[in-house]
């Protein structure tokens, strides 16, 4: 696999077969005793490995994984890294879109330029989840000066005038 200058992979240099191929595998080993709806998900990652998951289901709804907390779980138990090109396949082999939490989690493993397989065809994940929520922001919000806080404060700290234990 090879990138270019900024790191990217472009869609043609990704085995697409391939990895629809290792999700539908991923898949047969899904636990649904419920929906009976089985979900596979394959990535490729930086570093040429692909990593998979399937959806493990819960008689507590909520507690339900789908693919793709398989396929980070997967991602960080076989060396982590990133992603860089995601699949998702229902129990016929048909292309799926992930849900929100899902594309919460691409995100995060993945970053803006992952290239997410989809029916509408390979996008980038900026496509998949405009205006996404991400680790910067957090950076951003501990390292911004608070509301009213004099030049050089530091964050959390108000005027920059308090000593340590005391109120302001």
């Amino acid at each position: 696999m090879s990138t270019n200058v900024d790191g990217d992979v472009s869609g043609e240099q990704v085995d697409w077969a391939g990895l629809r191929a290792a999700a539908r595998e991923v898949m047969a080993g899904a636990y649904v005793p419920y929906s009976h709806y089985p979900v596979g998900a394959a990535a490729l990652t930086e570093d040429g490995r692909v990593v998979a998951g399937c959806n493990v289901e819960n008689a507590s709804y909520g507690l339900t994984l789908c693919a793709e907390c398989g396929l980070v779980s997967a991602l960080h138990a076989t060396g982590g890294g990133r992603l860089v090109a995601f699949t998702c396949c229902d129990g016929q082999g048909a292309l799926l879109m992930p849900c929100g939490r899902c594309r919460q989690l691409l995100w995060e493993h993945g970053g803006p330029r992952l290239l997410v397989d989809t029916p509408r065809g390979v996008l980038r994940m900026t496509e998949v989840l405009p205006d996404a929520f991400g680790p910067d922001h957090l950076i951003d919000y501990r390292t911004r000066p608070e509301p009213g806080a004099e030049p050089g404060a530091e964050p959390g700290t108000g005027t920059g005038s308090e000593t340590e234990g005391e109120m302001p």
